[in-house]
């Protein structure tokens, strides 16, 4: 059971300072805890099966009909029922990137090959993926930008991709969770593709931006109409709780929030990866709202920092790294500063 460990063991070091885990460093927003105050007398009842309401904030904020909306327990749920959903026989995801597509891919009994990134190119996703798309393939799973890697796809690459993958008859599924935290969010998502593509599927959460992991939320947006029903045909009902559906639609009416979330994220995405790199570590990537590096002076450098009380994200277990590559999410600037402080002393110390 331990792949479902994806960060560190917080419930098992409850007092540490988690940098393990790359949401909102704001936390939950104030008009989220207001609204999900206001409703507990309402979770006697059922949540609504078709979250009608949430459904249409979110089609508003992304500017696409509501049929193409679909929600779900959070993003990993989504994965997970995409694939059981289209079944699969054969399908194509990175190297390194969140070890969920594989997992769920090997779930719905489908065949995975892995398209490999390489430190060469600071793990940037290049057009050799192209040579791997072909008519064999039924499903491709991509992450923009990548997770560890915080590197998002070119634009021009990716929608060659997209056309490569139409022309092949191929889905594309492309996880957008941490797009909104790139200084250009609208330059990097698909959703502008999904009217001329039926072929494509874009993932988003609220599990990064609002900091709701604990919530469980997620959608997709498919024009396709038998992609929509596929998938609602392998959800149990009332998937999403109504503590859920009421926090999605006071997050997306909080713009103010997200303005602030994107600037604390820059700033201090800014200044942590500066300090990192005084310190000898190669940072990587790390274009989302966490860095992704490289420590070459000591291989168990997320051991030494739990013994300070924090945790980080040891990368060893992805595809295509090992124990010198970790990832530790951007929180706040004293927060950031505690991170500093300990890599310091540790690092001084190797």
């Amino acid at each position: 059971m331990d792949r479902q460990l994806h960060g560190g063991d917080t419930y098992g070091h409850p007092s540490a300072l988690d940098f393990s885990s790359n949401t909102s460093p704001l936390g939950l927003p104030e008009s989220v805890q207001k609204a999900l105050a206001g409703s507990v007398g309402d979770w006697d009842g059922y949540p609504d099966p078709l979250c009608r309401d949430l459904t249409a904030a979110i089609a508003a904020a992304d500017g696409v009909p509501a049929a193409w909306v679909h929600c779900g327990n959070g993003a990993a749920d989504l994965i997970f029922r995409v694939a059981q959903a289209l079944k699969p026989r054969r399908a194509l995801t990175l190297a390194p990137t969140f070890s969920e597509y594989e997992y769920a891919l090997a779930a719905a009994g489908c065949e995975t090959a892995f398209h490999p990134l390489h430190e060469k190119d600071n793990f940037a996703l290049t057009d050799t993926i192209l040579g791997k798309l072909s008519p064999a393939l039924d499903l491709v799973m991509l992450c923009n930008p990548n997770n560890p890697t915080g590197q998002p796809v070119d634009g021009e690459l990716l929608r060659r991709i997209l056309k490569k993958c139409a022309d092949c008859k191929i889905t594309l599924l492309v996880d957008e969770c941490f797009v909104p935290f790139l200084d250009e969010p609208e330059a990097h998502t698909l959703k502008g593709e999904l009217a001329a593509h039926k072929n494509l599927i874009v993932l988003r959460a609220f599990t990064k931006l609002y900091a709701m992991a604990g919530l469980r939320l997620g959608y997709l947006l498919c024009a396709n109409p038998e992609t929509i029903e596929a998938v609602c045909a392998c959800e149990p009902p009332w998937n999403v709780s109504l503590p859920a559906q009421t926090a999605g639609i006071a997050a997306l009416a909080d713009g103010e929030y997200v303005s602030r979330v994107r600037e604390v994220v820059k700033a201090e995405r800014k200044y942590l990866a500066g300090e990192l790199q005084k310190l000898g570590l190669r940072v990587l990537g790390s274009r989302a709202n966490y860095l992704f590096f490289k420590c070459n002076a000591c291989r168990d450098l997320d051991a030494l920092l739990e013994q300070r009380g924090i945790l980080i994200r040891p990368c060893g277990n992805f595809r295509g790294l090992d124990e010198r590559f970790y990832r530790a999410a951007v929180k706040t600037h004293a927060q950031n500063e505690r991170l500093v402080e300990a890599l310091t002393e540790i690092l001084k110390g190797a």
